[in-house]
């Protein structure tokens, strides 16, 4: 797959399955756009609502630089976070004491998911997002 695909708008849908605590479900948008420095901007807003209880906005920002065959991911501030590989595939991020690993899933495209599991004595939880490409006139998902 070409790193460019990514590029544009993405309608998100979350489900986060947590042992420590509430449940979760988030829907929004994430839209990938070019930076002037040639890496991307991965920029995320939406409503995250917790089971039980109520809901708020919630958004989030990554950086993102394409490479031979995956996309470097860091946080806003810059700090490396892991490696997406664009044929699909699996990357972890240690975070001392705990573990973060994520599968990448690329089969059904323009349909993408990330599955993310999250170990360790401070959190325990199961994150699934899924991505939907959106037409970039009228925002309604293609695919």
């Amino acid at each position: 797959m070409e790193a460019r695909a990514f590029l544009g708008r993405w309608h998100v849908t979350r489900e986060i399955a947590d042992r420590l605590g509430p449940d979760a479900r988030f829907e929004g948008v994430a839209r990938i756009s070019e930076a002037d420095d040639g890496g991307w901007i991965y920029h995320e807003t939406g409503r995250l609502g917790l089971a039980g209880g109520p809901g708020f906005e919630a958004e989030r920002r990554y950086l993102w630089r394409p490479g031979s065959g995956g996309i470097d991911i860091a946080f806003a501030d810059g700090r490396p976070f892991h490696r997406m590989p664009l044929e699909g595939g699996s990357a972890r991020h240690l975070c001392p004491p705990d573990t973060y690993e994520v599968r990448y899933e690329f089969a059904a495209w323009p349909l993408w998911e990330a599955v993310w599991t999250v170990s360790g004595p401070r959190k325990d939880y199961v994150m699934h997002s899924r991505y939907r490409q959106q037409d970039l006139q009228s925002g309604a998902p293609r695919g």
